[in-house]
């Protein structure tokens, strides 16, 4: 640790109040004629000098730890409620910050708060795009047992049963160690899954004993040769560890699809180096594609040889679709290969905790439930749908945003933001600076210090717990019992010209098999027409 740090501005007001303390004793002395004046100046500055000792020492407030004394300018703000910007504040800063109302919805479970609000329904109603989910009169009892999916298809030796809400991909690198300690902890305490990001494993990976799916991207990080291609044997030797239970392929991401990723120099250090394999301090590269195959029928056959060098683990992959017609050729691949991977997840192109393009964050890719409506309604189509399980992330927060991926057809949902905000995020948005006010995504060891593990561990634990509750509670009101009875006619929204549509009527889905006949609707068997196994343009 380098101790300069504590001359930063941010330690000045702490500084300050000590250096007063000191000299104010012979000060007042020197000063006789204004003794009130004295001691009321020294009361001061040793009471901010001992306010300020217990903020580096408490474990509750991360803000506080990093900026004793001024930190608690942010919570003075917070109570009278401006919009509030940079280190101390949340808020409406260049970027796109999370809404408020969201936000707090995860401090609250995280912090096991009551999570209640008077006054009804906060906005309109009545306006274009709000969403609800229909009720029954007769209610079901509520479902207390933990909701569960088994992942694993016909080829799959070592099957995973997974939670249906798990911590998405973030890496060690793109977040601190303490933050990934945090997670994982809290995932095994909680018995869900934490997926590592295309950062490989690191030992903070492997401190907590969480279940882990370890995400392989193009740069293939933990398993590369030295000129950046894959290394089955390096791979083998890392997939038997037990603690990971499944193997996902990150062909795209929903912040960035087809850009590739970046892990600035300033943030490779040594150790993170030597995790991935590359050279300290120099920008660490994830290419747009992948080396390993080139066309559907080859992204087939390496899931299969993934799943064999793991030893029979549930083998998938993740992306944002695109052009609908290049997933149907990885469909048609399966089918003529008579091989498929054990899951897929669909990322929708709002979600994404790392930095990004404006235009690609705003303007490329295609959003969660348009995504994972196609999938379903494909595979459906194929005759594939009951060998494949079907993740997806993308801005889920609430219970009802799973109600509503259920709905569309998936089998389990993963959070990113949702994960960090338990963690101690504030969307200061200085994640690529390595200045991140609460510890969560610098590499700065006296700045991570400030994120206390047990005390985060907790709570993303409950942020995950009392999440499914309360879509445990919605599907009881609904007169349900599992979220595998949820459909898209639940699910109603108002869109334009105040009509009302369920999910049902926006969304096409095939009956089974219907691609593999001459019967399949139109857009849909143009579509299929044009998918090629052999590639992907």
């Amino acid at each position: 640790m380098d101790f300069k740090q504590f001359f930063e501005p941010r330690f000045w007001a702490l500084i300050l109040a000590l250096v007063i303390s000191v000299l104010m004793l012979p000060a007042q002395s020197m000063m006789p004629n204004y003794p009130k004046l004295m001691a009321l100046v020294f009361g001061l500055a040793v009471g901010l000098s001992l306010l300020g000792i217990y903020d580096l020492v408490q474990t509750r407030h991360a803000i506080l730890r990093n900026y004793p004394i001024i930190g608690h300018l942010r919570f003075f703000f917070e109570k009278i409620r401006p919009e509030m910007r940079q280190y101390f504040f949340e808020g409406d800063t260049d970027g796109r910050p999370f809404p408020r109302e969201r936000r707090a919805i995860v401090y609250q479970r995280a912090k096991r708060q009551l999570d209640k609000k008077p006054f009804g329904t906060q906005g309109d109603v009545y306006a274009e795009g709000h969403e609800w989910m229909l009720h029954s009169i007769s209610p079901a009892p509520l479902t207390r047992e933990p909701f569960r999916v088994t992942i694993g298809g016909p080829q799959c030796t070592k099957p995973y049963n997974a939670s249906i809400l798990n911590i998405s991909a973030m890496s060690y690198g793109a977040l601190s160690a303490n933050a990934i300690r945090a997670l994982n902890i809290g995932a095994k305490s909680g018995g869900f899954a934490h997926d590592t990001g295309e950062g490989s494993i690191s030992p903070y990976h492997r401190e907590g004993g969480g279940d882990l799916i370890w995400e392989i991207g193009s740069g293939y990080f933990g398993c590369r040769n030295a000129d950046g291609t894959f290394a089955p044997e390096k791979f083998a030797a890392a997939a038997i560890d037990p603690q990971i239970k499944m193997i996902e392929i990150k062909i795209s991401q929903g912040a960035k699809p087809g850009h590739g990723g970046v892990l600035p120099g300033a943030k490779v250090t040594a150790e993170i180096a030597a995790i991935r394999g590359v050279e300290v301090g120099k920008d660490c590269i994830s290419p747009s594609a992948h080396s390993a195959f080139s066309t559907p029928k080859e992204l087939v056959l390496f899931i299969d040889t993934l799943r064999k060098l793991s030893g029979g683990k549930p083998t998938g992959f993740k992306l944002c679709i695109g052009y609908k017609h290049e997933f149907l050729s990885i469909v048609k691949a399966m089918l003529e290969l008579k091989s498929a991977p054990d899951f897929i997840v669909i990322d929708g192109k709002e979600g994404g905790t790392g930095a990004a393009p404006a235009e690609f964050i705003d303007n490329i890719g295609m959003p969660l439930r348009d995504g994972l409506a196609f999938v379903h309604s494909a595979l459906l189509g194929a005759g594939l749908r009951d060998q494949i399980k079907l993740g997806c992330a993308g801005k889920i927060i609430t219970g009802f945003d799973m109600a509503r991926a259920f709905a569309l057809g998936a089998d389990w949902c993963n959070v990113a933001r949702g994960f960090m905000f338990a963690v101690g995020c504030i969307q200061a948005q200085t994640c690529h600076t390595g200045h991140c006010p609460t510890g969560v995504t610098t590499q700065d060891p006296l700045r991570q210090r400030a994120l206390v593990v047990a005390s985060k561990a907790e709570r993303v634990t409950n942020f995950q717990r009392e999440t499914i509750k309360s879509l445990a509670e919605m599907l009881a009101a609904a007169g349900m019992t599992q979220p595998t009875e949820l459909k898209p006619e639940h699910l109603s929204r108002r869109v334009g010209d105040g009509r009302i549509l369920t999910l049902a009527d926006q969304f096409t889905f095939l009956e089974p098999g219907i691609l593999l006949t001459k019967n399949a609707p139109e857009d849909f068997a143009t579509l299929w027409e044009n998918a090629n196994s052999n590639q992907f343009g």
